[in-house]
């Protein structure tokens, strides 16, 4: 390697070493509080970065002779993922700061040394994105595959047992042979397959790279992870109704249930191994010791040629690397803002009674204010409204998409509705096990009375407030629980209610 490419190199690294500096509070703070937070159920997350480096350094022979001549393409490159970066680490947004580390990830090689050599980096860097949490936002998918896999999994007890009944994600057997109990297994979140499929598609991306010769075969591998986790699923649900039927409720949902996961998880890796087996059968692959280069073998050389314009691309680089962490580092806290006022109406012919907030509540909403109300009429009539008032802790609002089906409900539906001025998101609920159905409103404002229903404009709001304004918004979450699924008489109530604030 000539002096020059000596000298680039350490300026490369001095840039990496800044960025990880720059997001070290992601790293070893909000990323491993993510990994094990047990709704994301990402524990393989652990190992994926490790991969990434593992591709590095086997790729490292084909970087060295990729290396070509400074560039301002990585330099323009690197620009919108410096600003993710910041609105992330300012925001507190872990998704925003991943997406802009991965990024400065190739942007970095990009600029010092061509964009041949960091085409090697762009695929190690896209591994990291498996470290993304996303159950937030996957509650729509996780609702399908729940009856999906409720739908094929009733299906062939129904044709093993004759007692065998399904009804929504709830499949019930009338008799089991030990105990002559009943047994009824609920499809809930965690058996929709979703967790599964994410953990097997992380597995086949490492596995296909390693055993794989062209991208476009890892992809087929990666894609055939999808039907063999949600099959795997489908296939423990079935065994943990056939061990109930044969031997006993209690030892199915108890200790079956636990060790079974490993087990059928166990048997989709061998099914992924038969997979990548049949690929190389159709495409009559060519055995290889290691990874091939995903252009077919032909490993591409490029002269370096130093020139004013190189040096200034790496100039611009580290000063805009070193400026954009040491703002992430040193810039001032933001402050914390002082909430809006609540205040819950009164409604002609309820009466009003005020309850005490949950212990999961408490425990989960840290640092926010909780109110609540139960309303009452004379008929019996009732419904409840709460106020979530939060703290400067991200962790002290919640999305209500996550909450409500471990409280036994289904969402069967989500809208925008507006009554009395005041924005509403409405969720249609579907009662588990008999329970009837029910209607659900949120709607968000802060301490400038500024109103949204919706999660991603309120974070946009928050994101931008930290990072340009200096200051940490005080949410008010406002909550309407219905217990009946008649939309007309719950959008009178809502105009009712009103806003809260003052």
């Amino acid at each position: 390697m000539c002096k020059n490419c000596i000298y680039r190199a350490a300026l490369a690294a001095f840039c990496l070493a800044a960025s990880v500096a720059g997001y070290h509070a992601m790293i070893f703070e909000r990323l491993p509080a993510v990994f094990r937070a047990p709704e994301e159920d990402m524990d393989y997350a652990w190992f994926v970065p490790l991969f990434s480096i593992a591709v590095l350094w086997s790729e490292r022979k084909r970087i060295a002779a990729a290396i070509g001549a400074p560039s301002f393409g990585g330099v323009l490159f690197a620009l919108p993922f410096f600003a993710l970066g910041l609105l992330g680490a300012r925001g507190l947004q872990v998704r925003f700061e991943l997406l802009g580390f991965a990024g400065l990830l190739v942007a970095i090689p990009w600029a010092f040394f061509g964009r041949a050599a960091a085409a090697r980096f762009v695929f190690p860097a896209a591994c990291l994105l498996f470290c993304m949490p996303m159950a937030s936002y996957l509650s729509i998918f996780t609702v399908r595959l729940r009856l999906f896999a409720s739908a094929v999994s009733g299906g062939f007890l129904s044709v093993l047992f004759d007692d065998a009944v399904r009804e929504g994600n709830l499949i019930t057997l009338s008799e089991t042979l030990l105990d002559g109990k009943p047994f009824t297994i609920d499809i809930a979140d965690p058996c929709s397959g979703l967790r599964s499929v994410f953990a097997l598609v992380a597995i086949s991306v490492g596995y296909g790279y390693w055993t794989q010769p062209t991208w476009a075969r890892r992809a087929l591998l990666a894609a055939s992870a999808i039907p063999i986790a949600i099959a795997g699923n489908i296939v423990r649900i079935v065994s943990i109704a056939v061990v109930a039927k044969a031997s006993s409720a209690q030892f199915a949902i108890g200790y079956y249930h636990d060790f079974s996961g490993y087990v059928v998880f166990a048997v989709a890796i061998g099914l992924l191994l038969c997979a990548g087996t049949l690929i190389d059968r159709l495409f009559r692959a060519r055995s290889a010791p290691g990874p091939a280069p995903a252009d077919g073998g032909t490993v591409r050389t490029a002269t370096p040629r130093p020139h004013a314009a190189g040096f200034a691309a790496c100039a611009a680089m580290t000063a805009l690397t070193v400026a954009a962490m040491s703002f992430q580092l040193f810039a001032p806290a933001p402050e914390v803002c002082g909430p809006a006022g609540v205040v819950f109406p009164e409604i002609a012919g309820f009466s009003a009674e005020a309850l005490e907030p949950s212990v999961a509540e408490t425990n989960l909403l840290k640092g926010a204010v909780v109110e609540k109300r139960l309303y009452k009429a004379a008929s019996g009539f009732w419904f409840q409204a709460t106020s979530v008032t939060s703290g400067p802790d991200k962790s002290s609002l919640h999305r209500p998409e996550l909450c409500l089906p471990s409280q036994g409900f289904d969402i069967s539906g989500r809208r925008a509705a507006e009554a009395g001025g005041v924005p509403w998101r409405v969720i249609s609920l579907a009662g588990r096990a008999g329970s009837g159905d029910a209607l659900f409103a949120y709607t968000f404002f802060n301490q400038d009375l500024w109103r949204t229903s919706s999660h991603e404009a309120r974070i946009w709001r928050d994101v931008w407030d930290r990072t340009a304004n200096g200051r940490i918004d005080r949410w008010t979450m406002v909550t309407v629980f219905f217990p009946s699924g008649d939309a007309r008489a719950f959008a009178l109530l809502l105009e009712h209610l009103g806003g809260f604030a003052k």
